[in-house]
């Protein structure tokens, strides 16, 4: 158990002087109570705190954005394939990340991995609707009638229905994918579904961040800031 303005400070929300402000303030919640003394004890790791509805970083809780390349499959172990793991870095191979979705084997570009549970799933689940944004470069060009099909939602060959996703037309052979779910293999599928065959695949952004000009096959650790934006 900590004082709950040290834990604050630890999260980087701000400097103890101004924290006492901000916790008299009642702009601090610990599980849902509004609580207005610096000094009151709370478990980091275990309590819900937020700050203006927001939640802190909570203290220990690492995530990393990798470039993945093609050839690499998105899992923790594989008897067949390298997997992302090995693209880290020690001592981050060790600290039991896992990786936040999936990108296929032939998909390249941002991948996050963190230790953060709560924080993954969040990220996966589609009610929280977080975007992840693709390119795509394919047979054929879009139309049209394809980002208005896309904006209905795409039912799959099998039948499986996606929630609506944004196409936009890059050029020929070109497009820019937007979805707000992840399943299988599901650009691909929503590209075949339209009578287009995918030949290189590219996730550029996800939730608030971007893929930016991190080298293929490189990661790095997330900053606080970023980590919070994820959270909210």
């Amino acid at each position: 158990m900590q004082r709950l303005d040290k834990v604050l400070s630890e999260a980087g929300v701000a400097s103890r002087r101004e924290l006492k402000g901000i916790i008299r303030a009642g702009r601090v919640t610990v599980n849902g109570q509004a609580v207005r003394t610096p000094e009151q004890k709370v478990d980091a790791a275990a309590d819900t705190i937020l700050v203006d509805g927001q939640p802190i970083a909570r203290p220990g809780v690492v995530v990393l954005m990798l470039h993945k390349p093609a050839g690499y499959v998105t899992s923790t172990e594989d008897p067949r394939d390298p997997t992302v793991m090995e693209l880290l870095p020690e001592p981050y191979r060790s600290m039991e990340l896992s990786p936040v979705g999936r990108l296929d084997k032939e998909t390249e570009g941002l991948l996050l991995l963190t230790n953060d549970g709560a924080l993954l799933h969040r990220l996966i689940s589609p009610k929280h609707r977080v975007p992840k944004v693709y390119e795509a470069e394919h047979d054929g060009e879009s139309t049209a009638a394809d980002v208005e099909a896309f904006q209905q939602g795409i039912v799959l060959r099998d039948g499986d229905v996606c929630l609506p996703a944004e196409l936009t037309p890059l050029g020929p052979g070109k497009s820019r994918i937007v979805l707000h779910e992840g399943k299988y293999h599901q650009v691909r599928r929503m590209m075949a579904s339209r009578g287009w065959y995918v030949r290189y695949l590219k996730r550029v952004a996800e939730g608030p961040l971007e893929l930016g000009d991190l080298p293929k096959g490189a990661c790095r650790v997330l900053e606080q800031e970023e980590i919070l934006q994820l959270q909210a």
